[in-house]
C-alpha cells in the first residue's frame, strides 16, 4: 500500500471513530434537583418512583438519556448554587422536588421546561399563574389541598381526644409557603375546639423547646408541617415526641417505592416511629412527573401540560407508638387507614 493511501485510510478512520462514539452517546439530557439530603431514604424513594416512570416510558439512562442529578441537602444556599449549575448545562428539561428546589430554580431560567413534584401551593410560590395555564416554564404535580390542614387537626383529635393545643412545627426558611393552608386550620379551631399556633424554628436545637412547651400542660399536640428541614430532622422529632409524650401527626408519611433497596425502606415518619401520618401520594406524583418529562422530550410544551392537583391521600397509623403514648385508636380510624404498623 502506498504511503499516501495509508495516510488517507488512517485519517478517515480517525474521523469515523469519534463520530461513532458520539452516535453511541445519549442524545437527550435532563437535570434533577432534589432538595432532600442525599442520604435520606425519602428522597431516594421518590426519585426511584420518578426514574421507574421514565424507564416504563422507554427512557434508559446511558442508552437514550443522560441524567445530571444534584442533591440540595435541605440547604437553600446550596440549592440556589446547584440550580444555577444545572441550568448552565442547558438540559432539555429539569425535574425537581420539593418546593424549596423548585423555588431555587425559578430565578435561574424562564426557558428550560421544569416539571415539579411534592410542591405545595405552586401559585402562591410564584411558580405558575394557574393550574390550567401554568404561564411560564414550570408545571407538574402539586401536593396538598387547602382543606387538608383541617383534616390534620381532625385526625390528631380523633387519635388523641384530649388534644387542646396544636403547634405547627416548621422552619420559615425551608418550609413551603403554606398560607393557603391557614383557612383550614382556622376552620378546625371552631370545629374541634383546638387552639392552633405557629411554632417556627431555624435550627435543630430549637425543636426540643417547642415540644417541651407543648408538654408543660396537658392537651398539647403537634403537626409536623411539610418541610425539608423537618424531613432532615425526622428521627430527632420522633424521638422528642416520644420523650415528651406528645401526640403528633406527620405530613410526609407515604410508603416506599417499589424496588427501593431494603436499607432505605424504613424511610418515612410513621414507619420510623411517628404516631400518624396523612398526606397525598407523593410517590405517585413523582412517578407521574416522568410522564410530563416524557412528553416534553418528545416535543410537548409546558403550556399544554396543566398542573395536576392531588387526587389520592394516604392514612398511616403506628399502633406501637399509640400504645406507648397510652392511646386507644378508634376502630373507625383503623378501618379507614391505608396502612397500620403494628
Amino acid at each position: 500500500m502506498r504511503r499516501r493511501e495509508l495516510i488517507g485510510l488512517l485519517s478517515s478512520a480517525a474521523v469515523a471513530w469519534p463520530l461513532a462514539a458520539r452516535a453511541q452517546q445519549p442524545d437527550r439530557l435532563i437535570g434533577e434537583l432534589i432538595g432532600f439530603v442525599e442520604s435520606d431514604p425519602i428522597g431516594h424513594s421518590l426519585l426511584a418512583s420518578f426514574r421507574g416512570g421514565l424507564t416504563k416510558l422507554g427512557w434508559v439512562e446511558g442508552k437514550n438519556l443522560r441524567i445530571e442529578s444534584r442533591w440540595g441537602s435541605a440547604d437553600p444556599d446550596r440549592i440556589r448554587s446547584l440550580a444555577k449549575e444545572l441550568v448552565d448545562l442547558r438540559p432539555d428539561a429539569i425535574f425537581c422536588m420539593p418546593t424549596l428546589a423548585a423555588s431555587g430554580l425559578a430565578p435561574e431560567t424562564r426557558t428550560i421546561p421544569i416539571v415539579f413534584a411534592v410542591v405545595g401551593d405552586p401559585i402562591g410560590s410564584g411558580l405558575v399563574t394557574s393550574y390550567a395555564r401554568p404561564g411560564r416554564n414550570f408545571t407538574g404535580f402539586a401536593s396538598f389541598d387547602p382543606a387538608i390542614s383541617g383534616k390534620w387537626v381532625q385526625l390528631l383529635k380523633e387519635i388523641a381526644p384530649r388534644t387542646e393545643r396544636v403547634a405547627l412545627l416548621f422552619n420559615p426558611v425551608t418550609a413551603m409557603a403554606f398560607q393557603f393552608l391557614m383557612p383550614g386550620f382556622e376552620a378546625a379551631v371552631s370545629s374541634f375546639g383546638v387552639q392552633v399556633s405557629e411554632a417556627p424554628v431555624h435550627e435543630k436545637d430549637e425543636i426540643e423547646k417547642v415540644l417541651a412547651a407543648q408538654a408543660r400542660t396537658p392537651g398539647g399536640g403537634l403537626i409536623v408541617m411539610p418541610d425539608v428541614f423537618n424531613t432532615k430532622n425526622r428521627d430527632l422529632i420522633i424521638a422528642l415526641a416520644a420523650r415528651y409524650s406528645i401526640p403528633a401527626i406527620y405530613t410526609t408519611s407515604a410508603g416506599v417505592a417499589a424496588g427501593a433497596s431494603a436499607e432505605r425502606n424504613p424511610a418515612f415518619f410513621v414507619q420510623s416511629g411517628g404516631l400518624i401520618g396523612y398526606n397525598d401520594d407523593y410517590l405517585e406524583e413523582a412517578r407521574s412527573a416522568a410522564g410530563y418529562i416524557d412528553r416534553i422530550l418528545r416535543g410537548g410544551k409546558v403550556a399544554d401540560l396543566p398542573v395536576q392537583a392531588p387526587t389520592k391521600y394516604q392514612l398511616i397509623i403506628n399502633l406501637k407508638t399509640a400504645k406507648a403514648l397510652g392511646l386507644t385508636v378508634p376502630v373507625t380510624l383503623l378501618a379507614t387507614a391505608d396502612k397500620v404498623i403494628e
